[in-house]
């Protein structure tokens, strides 16, 4: 992947939260760094960062969320204030019973457990 100014300040933005930035939200926070910056620049290099394995994109119906952990994990999401986290829930037995039960490969597991967080209890 050819260097870019651009990116490397995304990819920054998304490494430094972990709450799982919508690209508008990067947009916002790139644009106070960055004021040239446009919205197609920021979505262009998400595409690059998810398609060089940098990045993950977590889909909920047509919302896009960006990631920097691309290791293997779960996330839990506040129904009343929207905010994601991770989680990480071993899944060796769930792929085991999946294979046994319907003879299929599971490649990955993407979960998201939707319910209130701590905050709006």
């Amino acid at each position: 992947m050819r260097y870019s100014k651009q990116r490397e300040l995304i990819y920054g933005i998304i490494k430094a939260t972990s709450t799982h930035p919508t690209a508008n939200w990067i947009y916002q926070a790139a644009r106070e760094k960055m004021a040239t910056i446009s919205l197609g620049t920021v979505y262009r290099n998400l595409d690059q960062l998810a398609l060089e394995g940098m990045i993950k994109v977590i889909s909920e119906g047509n919302i896009a969320r960006y990631d920097w952990n691309t290791v293997s994990h779960q996330h839990l999401r506040c129904s009343v204030c929207g905010k994601m986290s991770d989680i990480e829930i071993p899944d060796r037995q769930l792929i085991k019973s999946i294979k046994h039960s319907h003879q299929f490969d599971v490649e990955k597991i993407e979960m998201i457990f939707m319910g209130i967080c701590s905050e709006h209890n």
